[in-house]
């Protein structure tokens, strides 16, 4: 008999979360205007909000906090982080940063100007957000498959090179600062990018001289998919996998909070020492000086660490197999979900979902506060609310997927947690078509308003 499947690692410490009653819960979304962002943590039973810098960190990680060299400048902990990403990158020069939007606040405000147009997959919010705040464009050029949640496609991350070539033929070069490849792609369910599409993305850049930047977040979960779904890679180790990846990248931003496997932290990668120097100066005024940019020296050591980690394919196939697992409880449920399963959450179909709610009172929010309301379990609005408003129009933008995503934290939750989600939702599943309203917009802010808006019933 097979043995079956287990964890590579075993669980050192637990601590314990509180489980709140309907009525409870009922009071507290209340009180945080119904923006699932305003609970207090010990409101909430189980936390899928984000996969970003909420996971559990591994003893040697902890380790190396207590090695940080806290020195202003030239701190031991600067240069082990920068071997390690040279040796999992290859990227000769980089700049720590705080979390991923600030290196995207940095490395933009080098390169991105009024007027730019960045085209690639689906940019996520706060990318989006700091290109638009810079009065530019982000244009999608993803597959149609990626807005279809029913097509099973090994590789919905993928860039349309058609819709690719067309915006890089219609556009002067010097209006476009880079193609943006996000890997894994978050806005369409955690699904990754081939290896042939990254490669085909480069040669297409390199035929028009643009400079090619990968949003990194989830770059090892995307190496895991290219290894099981693209046959040529198959006894390729995860390490080879991303070396070949990066080959094809000019500049990378990170959040580490993901595949970095910490609590903050994240970095810039540069080719070009040009462009590192320029990003150098706006590092300085919003970060901190080049060798701690905002981070302290023990969050460099354990990102460190956790890079090579996460680079492993043991840790790999126990994270996207629990995501795997919740996926599979949903679906043997009936309940509509993006297929196939993401590397870092599952994706729920908000539209089919809720067929009775109308798009204009936010259908995606308003299962995402069902599912709260349900069993305490905090998910994530990918939709409407996330989308923003046209910036010229100032009119919601809808999206063609409206999802509501429940991202797991790494090394957290067991299974047992996936048991309770699950039919949590299968619940709501079953009361769906008595849902009939959602909610409406009683304060926003004017850009990446779902983190901060206040909304209201629609009444019956």
């Amino acid at each position: 008999m097979e043995l079956p499947f287990a964890e590579y690692y075993r669980i050192k410490m637990v601590e314990p979360i509180y489980r709140s009653s309907r009525v409870q819960r009922e009071e507290w979304i209340k009180q945080a205007r119904y923006n699932l962002f305003n609970l207090k943590s010990e409101q909430v039973y189980i936390d899928l909000i984000t996969d970003s810098g909420t996971g559990a960190m591994s003893d040697r990680q902890w380790s190396e906090l207590m090695l940080g060299d806290e020195s202003y400048a030239g701190a031991t902990s600067y240069y082990k982080l920068k071997q390690a990403i040279y040796e999992i990158f290859g990227f000769p020069y980089f700049l720590p940063t705080h979390q991923g939007r600030a290196a995207e606040n940095v490395l933009f405000s080098a390169l991105v100007k009024p007027g730019d147009v960045i085209p690639g997959n689906s940019p996520f919010d706060t990318t989006k957000g700091h290109i638009e705040f810079r009065h530019a464009v982000a244009i999608d050029c993803s597959i149609n498959e990626a807005f279809d949640t029913s097509i099973s496609h090994p590789f919905k991350g993928n860039v349309d090179l058609q819709k690719l070539e067309d915006v890089l033929k219609s556009n002067p070069k010097e209006n476009i600062p880079f193609i943006l490849m996000t890997i894994t792609c978050n806005t369409s369910g955690g699904q990754p990018v081939s290896m042939q599409n990254l490669r085909e993305v480069k040669a297409l850049a390199n035929k028009y001289g643009i400079p090619v930047c990968y949003d990194s977040a989830r770059f090892a979960e995307n190496a895991y998919f290219i290894k099981l779904r693209e046959p040529e890679y198959k006894e390729k180790s995860i390490r080879e996998i991303v070396t070949e990846m990066y080959s094809y990248a000019d500049l990378s931003t990170m959040s580490g909070k993901k595949d970095g496997i910490v609590n903050i932290g994240g970095f810039i990668g540069f080719r070009s020492e040009e462009i590192f120097r320029q990003a150098t100066t706006f590092n300085i005024m919003f970060e901190g000086y080049i060798t701690y940019g905002g981070m302290a020296g023990r969050d460099m050591n354990a990102m460190a660490e956790g890079l090579r980690e996460s680079t492993t394919f043991e840790y790999l196939e126990t994270r996207i197999r629990q995501v795997e697992y919740l996926g599979k409880r949903l679906t043997d449920f009936g309940i509509p979900i993006q297929q196939p399963v993401g590397g870092h959450a599952v994706f729920v179909d908000a539209l089919k979902f809720l067929p009775n709610v109308p798009r204009k009172e936010y259908v995606a929010q308003t299962l995402a506060i069902e599912i709260y309301l349900e069993a305490g379990i905090r998910a994530v609005e990918i939709g409407t609310l996330l989308a923003d408003r046209d910036p010229i129009t100032r009119e919601d933008r809808y999206p063609a997927l409206e999802t509501v995503r429940l991202a797991i934290p790494r090394r957290v939750y067991t299974n047992n947690h996936m048991d309770v989600v699950a039919v949590a939702i299968k619940n709501i599943w079953d009361r769906r078509l008595n849902i009939q309203h959602g909610y409406r917009i009683s304060w926003e802010a004017p850009i990446m308003r779902h983190f901060t808006v206040e909304l209201e019933k629609v009444e019956h």
